[in-house]
């Protein structure tokens, strides 16, 4: 299934500016691990040790937050959008 990963701009700098990239994936974690062989390093960022999505990380396919679907193992269907959005703190 393709799926484009929309890279936010506070992540580019790990994918050489690129805020989007095409994957052929079946699941929201195949996205992450196939960008990550691309770009590697970024999958660190949004998944812990524990194989879990970092407290501080959304992921939205489409309009779904996963966390309120079925996490990463959300299945994807062609043509879907994996939109990544950190938490961002100030102060």
């Amino acid at each position: 299934m393709k799926t484009i990963v929309i890279i936010p701009g506070a992540l580019s700098q790990y994918t050489d500016g690129k805020s989007q990239i095409e994957v052929d994936a079946e699941t929201v974690d195949e996205a992450l691990v196939k960008v990550d062989q691309l770009f590697p390093g970024l999958r660190a960022f949004l998944v812990n040790e524990s194989h879990e999505l970092r407290r501080y990380v959304n992921l939205f396919v489409n309009n779904d937050n996963v966390r309120s679907v079925e996490g990463l193992v959300t299945r994807l269907k062609d043509g879907d959008r994996i939109q990544i959005i950190p938490a961002i703190a100030g102060g």
